[in-house]
């Protein structure tokens, strides 16, 4: 019989990746659920196969032979209770930190406790049997392949991962008798870095680090990814949450949220990613690195651009003083990002009165050194847009990314240094969710609140989004949630505020705004907390971002965008499955 494998993807996933991984050795045992595996890889000259009849002993060979040999060993046995023999030697190995790969398999996971012959619940293992279990459902797409392959990666990465130990592959299959497919798919294979292993070498070309929310940086580290970019010609794209403060800061959301422009900046050939979630939606979409390095000492896999090829598993620090390359100067790159941020700022148009507006005017006007809070997600999108003083320190609560909380992460944070001042900027939604965090008796008078009230979740009428674009007015009932907390009330919060000890402070437009934010703004601690309500309505807010979001054109960009009108976003699916068929 010639080589060939199954018909089934997620099985020609695993066994690429195996491939990819160098991963030789497979006992197996008899069944027909494995037959998919077993059938595409015992043909093929890069396994060395053996058989065992009982699973239990099917183990322990494994234990014996990784140990002899020196590499990982997989396990291949059918549904029903096989693969409960597997556990003493798993156990084995879980103690000896043995590198044993038990590849279950079983029909549709949905057949689990139905009463269906031979399909048993394998979804939790006791914890000394395995290090890591994965489960693989069949791959009808290529979003669950995507899936499928960073699962699967994860569970070969895990084998060798802290000194190693067996893991845990539970396989969907159908048990499918067509081998007709010639070729395996292509893969990508994922390696992780510790501190002790060779580094691969950089590749040529442009590179950017994304810094995605992030720990307060110490000048050490700043000081390295400083000079790291020096020597490479790479900047750092970042937003409010990133806290980099460094000489290679692209702020870049101004650029990146232009609809019918795009400079190309963020196609790079290498794209170094720290830090944790941003709320920079705009910057992420634009980022095309040819691959992914992700840095952590979490060591996880994080496939958020989905081209991730390493995971260092060491500091930041550790990794960008390795990179360095001599004592070099260069900031071209630096230099054609800043130059687009600007040229788009100084062309901004006269926007209305609305969150955007107020960022735009305040941003750059924020005292030296305070901390600020912005709530999520329009009010955040809003302000990454404008450069803020460089001594200033911002944060989100993007990892949860919930509305709830906002108000008191700002009291906990005020309470670090009671002289220092700690802005938080929010919309009505989340505001009157954390309402009651400023009741706490803790609340210092270094506190200032902005309010940017418009009676809703301005979000969910933003012109682009789906609530908008298929419900419009409609959206108000349910998905904008317009109408509760007395619906824009001119004396609710005005009475709360005051009553709890705020100085109460409001706008309804930039002529009552221009009037009272400098007393807002003022870099002196005030006798009271403040608290600053600002009413403004959904179709303006939706306006000013799409003038922002418009600025600039090219033939490419003003295509794409009339195409994206005139479709809408049931269209746009619908001609993307087309195409991908």
């Amino acid at each position: 019989m010639n080589k060939s494998y199954t018909n089934e993807r997620n099985v020609q996933i695993v066994i690429a990746l195996l491939k990819a991984h160098g991963i030789r050795k497979v006992i197996v045992s008899p069944g027909t659920t494995n037959v998919a595996l077993v059938g595409s890889i015992q043909y093929d000259p890069w396994f060395e196969i053996f058989s065992a009849v009982d699973e239990r002993s099917a183990a322990y060979m494994a234990c014996g032979l990784a140990a002899e040999a020196g590499e990982p060993v997989v396990l291949s046995c059918t549904g029903a209770t096989a693969s409960r023999n597997y556990m003493p030697g798993l156990t084995e190995a879980y103690y000896r930190k043995l590198p044993v790969l038990a590849i279950t398999s079983i029909h549709d996971f949905s057949n689990v406790g139905h009463l269906m012959p031979q399909v048993i619940d394998r979804t939790v293992s006791p914890r000394d049997v395995v290090g890591l279990k994965i489960e693989l459902p069949s791959v009808r797409d290529d979003k669950e392949a995507w899936n499928c392959e960073i699962k699967v990666n994860k569970a070969l990465l895990e084998l060798k991962r802290k000194g190693g130990g067996p893991v845990h592959i539970n396989l969907a299959t159908g048990a499918s008798c067509s081998f007709c497919v010639k070729n395996l798919p292509a893969v990508r294979m994922i390696e992780r870095i510790g501190y002790g292993d060779i580094h691969p070498e950089m590749p040529a070309g442009r590179i950017a680090v994304f810094a995605g929310s992030h720990a307060r940086w110490s000048p050490e580290l700043t000081e390295a990814v400083d000079r790291f970019c020096a020597s490479r010609d790479a900047v750092v794209f970042c937003d409010h949450t990133s806290g980099y403060h460094g000489k290679y800061k692209a702020l870049y959301a101004l650029v990146a949220g232009q609809e019918q422009y795009d400079p190309g900046l963020g196609q790079v050939d290498l794209l170094i990613h720290i830090g944790e979630v941003s709320g920079d939606y705009f910057t992420a979409g634009r980022m095309k690195g040819c691959q992914v390095w992700r840095v952590s000492e979490d060591g996880e896999i994080r496939d958020t651009f989905r081209r991730l090829r390493y995971v260092f598993e060491m500091s930041e620090r550790s990794f960008f003083k390795h990179y360095t390359v001599g004592e070099g100067t260069s900031d071209r790159f630096l230099r054609q990002c800043r130059t687009e941020y600007d040229n788009l700022y100084a062309t901004i148009p006269d926007l209305p009165f609305s969150n955007v507006w107020i960022a735009s005017r305040m941003a750059p006007r924020i005292p030296e050194h305070a901390v600020v809070h912005f709530g999520i997600l329009n009010t955040l999108r809003s302000w990454n847009m404008f450069r803020m003083p460089e001594s200033v320190v911002s944060n989100s609560n993007v990892g949860g990314f919930g509305i709830d909380g906002g108000v008191s992460t700002l009291v906990g944070a005020s309470l670090a240094d009671p002289d220092r001042l700690c802005f938080c900027f929010i919309g009505d939604l989340a505001f009157f969710y954390d309402m009651n965090a400023i009741g706490n008796r803790h609340v210092g008078n270094n506190i200032r609140i902005m309010l940017i009230n418009n009676g809703k979740g301005t979000e969910f009428r933003n012109y682009f989004h789906p609530g908008q674009m298929l419900l419009g007015d409609d959206a108000d009932r349910y998905v904008a949630a317009a109408g509760h907390y007395g619906n824009r009330s001119r004396v609710l919060v005005r009475h709360y505020a005051e009553d709890l000890g705020f100085t109460y402070l409001c706008a309804s437009d930039k002529k009552e705004f221009e009037r009272v934010y400098e007393q807002f703004l003022t870099p002196e601690k005030t006798p009271k907390p403040l608290l600053f309500e600002v009413w403004t309505n959904s179709d303006e807010e939706s306006e000013a971002l799409r003038i922002l979001r418009n600025i600039k054109s090219d033939p490419t960009g003003k295509t794409k965008h009339l195409v994206k009108q005139y479709l809408g976003p049931r269209g746009i699916n619908f001609v993307k499955n087309i195409l991908k068929k």
